[in-house]
């Protein structure tokens, strides 16, 4: 889902191969034999096979938000880390035979400190939406949905109007429109799917 943020906002334009990840094709384990999503094959041939990183790329080549200028590498690795580890866990403790209300509040702490950060600013680093915005709410959206319930009974107004926000905008509605799953033959699939300027 970051991928496609950061490819929609900078109007990348690529071919879009949505996949089953009990299915996987062959020429995508080709491309990436580690076999997760998303995997960027660029037109030299160069395989980027990590979400931050295609964000990165993406935005490199083109960033009219100036999203770049709105990072910070320390909330990013946290997320990408320790709350990652939380919301695996949280989310699916019968795949790690853990206790999933544990997980839970270690995830808590972090979505405290994103809280903490929201009270002083509309988004992660300051008024406009940027990249730390993009890498870290995807995580956020997918930690809420295990218990949207308890999510909105917690103290977190500020965190809860911002991933509403960014869950309402037009960019996340266009990289979040279905399409089938991709087979070898397949006509190309345009993305972004929506006009960029979003």
């Amino acid at each position: 889902m970051r991928a496609r943020l950061a490819l929609a906002v900078g109007g990348t334009r690529c071919e879009l191969r949505e996949v089953t990840l009990r299915a996987k094709p062959a020429e995508m384990l080709t491309a990436s034999p580690k076999g997760t999503v998303p995997v960027l094959v660029l037109p030299d041939g160069t395989v980027l096979d990590e979400s931050i990183d295609i964000m990165r790329w993406a935005l490199a080549n083109r960033d009219p938000e100036a999203w770049l200028a709105r990072n910070d590498s320390a909330l990013i690795a946290t997320n990408d880390g320790a709350f990652k580890h939380a919301l695996d866990r949280y989310k699916y403790p019968e795949r790690y035979g853990v206790d999933a209300l544990a997980h839970r509040s270690q995830g808590l702490k972090f979505l405290r400190e994103l809280e903490d950060r929201l009270t002083t600013s509309a988004q992660l680093c300051g008024a406009t939406r940027g990249f730390a915005d993009a890498a870290v709410m995807p995580f956020v959206r997918q930690f809420a949905a295990v218990d949207r319930l308890w999510f909105d009974a917690q103290p977190l107004p500020h965190l809860r109007a911002w991933l509403s926000g960014h869950m309402a905008s037009d960019l996340f509605t266009a990289i979040m429109a279905r399409v089938p799953p991709w087979s070898p033959g397949d006509p190309p699939v345009p993305f972004p799917l929506a006009p960029s300027g979003l």
